[in-house]
């Protein structure tokens, strides 16, 4: 509590000050009227006034009083007690009541500073009245008009000062608030990035990767004997490594994807399909229904990586003889289909035994599927192959054909 008291500004600086330089001139001009003959003892006014500066000069240097209000109400006991001494040598040492009120009110608190305030006026106005001889209304209105408005400024300036703290931490918390929430959106950024990553990779890297694994092993197999097979395997699998190198350099820079650049959806997923079956020697099969019209181009990425990663798990998992994609053109809305006629799975079993849904594949499709503001379905059993079903919202164009 002694240090909110005591937490200087500039202006509590300033009005410090001021204070000092109140006092020391009253009590200057209380021993210069004594010396000329106007009031008082000149030896008694010069030794009183003395003692008062000593005491006041110390208080601002003892720790006590600024610690606690017990050792600052000793120090203004004490202060009280010299220049009572002044106020009997002197009548002029009235006009010191004036910045003992803002002392006592600023270190004794509001309760204590008010009492303590009312009795300085009143010793102020008893000793003015036994200098004159006599009370009159008159020796009283100085002292406490001086209180009233050492009160009212006291009061006021710890009004603005409590506004100003509270207006202080209300600015602190805002700003920590405004740190932290800079920070989460950091967080959610890298976050969303990492996925980004992780579904490129999954979507393009990891599928063609397993692509060059199988012509490799099917070029291994072809060796020695059939060894024109096993260069062509070869081929196939350096033109997947370098399709692979275009996919990472492009999605690095978030770019559109090879097979998108310059060519429709239709064009790219019947490459894709052309490419799987090359590949994996699994047939597969593109239907498009709907008149083809050129989708944004969020909408046509998100559905052939959608298609990239189905096929892709039909290769590897599904030990399927055939394999179809369909893709369809309604109105405000493009849906795509991946069947296969493999092994199939419990889609339930697959997603409680992962914590998720059956590894990173099908949650990266449903992400960018729900990303878009569409559904993603899955639909399978061991034994009856497996169906992924992607439905986007899409504002179409009206009456432009995609080439």
């Amino acid at each position: 509590m002694a240090t909110e008291r005591f937490r200087t500004t500039p202006v509590a600086r300033v009005l410090q000050v001021c204070l000092h330089l109140l006092v020391a001139g009253l009590l200057a001009l209380s021993v210069a009227r004594a010396a000329v003959g106007r009031d008082g003892d000149p030896a008694a006014v010069a030794a009183a006034a003395s003692a008062m500066a000593a005491v006041y000069a110390v208080g601002p240097k003892l720790a006590a009083v600024h610690r606690s209000r017990r050792g600052a109400a000793l120090w203004l006991a004490l202060l009280g007690v010299t220049w009572v001494g002044l106020l009997v040598a002197t009548q002029d040492g009235v006009w010191l009541a004036f910045p003992l009120y803002f002392l006592e009110l600023h270190l004794l608190g509001r309760r204590s500073g008010l009492v303590a305030v009312g009795l300085t006026a009143a010793a102020a106005i008893g000793a003015w009245s036994w200098h004159q001889h006599g009370f009159n209304l008159a020796a009283a209105i100085g002292p406490a008009l001086g209180a009233a408005v050492a009160t009212a400024t006291v009061l006021g300036y710890q009004a603005l000062y409590r506004e100003s703290e509270e207006r202080r931490r209300l600015i602190d918390e805002l700003t920590a608030a405004r740190a932290d929430l800079a920070a989460a959106h950091h967080a959610a950024g890298v976050l969303a990035e990492r996925e980004r990553l992780a579904r490129e990779i999954h979507d393009t890297l990891a599928q063609s990767l397993s692509s060059i694994q199988l012509l490799l092993r099917a070029a291994q197999r072809a060796l020695p004997e059939r060894t024109e097979a096993a260069a062509g395997y070869v081929e196939q699998a350096r033109q997947a490594a370098q399709d692979n190198l275009d996919e990472a350099r492009r999605f690095v820079r978030a770019l559109t994807p090879p097979a998108l650049d310059g060519d429709s959806l239709p064009v790219a997923l019947e490459r894709l399909c052309a490419t799987t079956t090359a590949h994996s020697a699994l047939p597969v099969h593109l239907h498009v229904s709907g008149d083809p019209v050129r989708l944004p181009a969020a909408q046509e990425i998100a559905l052939l990586r959608i298609a990239q990663s189905a096929l892709g798990n039909t290769v590897r998992h599904a030990k399927a003889s055939r394999a179809e994609v369909t893709l369809s053109y309604m109105e405000g809305e493009v849906a795509l289909d991946v069947f296969d006629d493999g092994a199939g799975f419990d889609p339930v079993a697959v997603a409680g035994r992962t914590g998720g849904e059956g590894g990173f594949g099908l949650p990266s499709m449903r992400a960018r599927a729900r990303a878009l503001g569409g559904s993603f379905t899955v639909e399978s059993a061991p034994g009856q192959g497996t169906a992924l079903a992607v439905q986007l919202p899409v504002q179409l164009p009206v009456g432009e054909v995609a080439p």
